[in-house]
């Protein structure tokens, strides 16, 4: 492994690199190697400290939308350490009493809104409940004959046309 650190650091001095503050390093005299290498080391300096920047700006949009949202910290950005310890929020613990509080006032509010309101059978039947009715084998052929005959005098009918 340290050979190959040894071998880019040879391709860094035989290759000029462009720097985007300076202008590109070729117009510098040919024996200047060692302020080459310089050069280099300061411009991946800076690149890595503006892409650690981007990285923090990025995990204060995402943890500001998670807040935002109420959704805390995603599983996904906490695995892939994207977000740093410091906004990792705590998970909220709620005493029993609080708990029992709480369920008492939802029960509460629950009970004045039906207490406005009517009951659903009430309303959907006002009057007593209907039986349900069967129909006779006497009725079900009645209507089966009446069935065919409209649908014979159709037929009728478009011969006829």
């Amino acid at each position: 492994m340290i050979r190959r650190y040894r071998q880019i650091d040879l391709r860094l001095c035989q290759k000029p690199l462009q720097s985007h503050i300076m202008g590109p390093l070729s117009q510098m005299p040919e024996g200047v190697t060692m302020s080459n290498l310089e050069n280099a080391l300061r411009e991946l300096r800076e690149k890595r400290s503006r892409a650690q920047e981007e990285v923090e700006k990025l995990n204060q949009i995402i943890s500001g939308i998670e807040s935002l949202n109420g959704a805390g910290v995603s599983r996904e950005s906490v695995s892939h350490n994207f977000v740093s310890r410091e906004s990792v929020q705590p998970k909220r613990i709620i005493s029993a009493a609080s708990r029992r509080k709480m369920a008492l006032a939802q029960k509460a509010r629950w009970a004045k809104i039906r207490k406005n309101s009517q009951p659903i059978a009430a309303v959907a039947k006002p009057g007593p409940t209907a039986v349900k009715r069967i129909i006779s084998a006497a009725g079900r052929k009645r209507i089966a004959e009446a069935a065919r005959a409209r649908w014979a005098k159709i037929r009728a009918a478009k011969k006829a046309a």
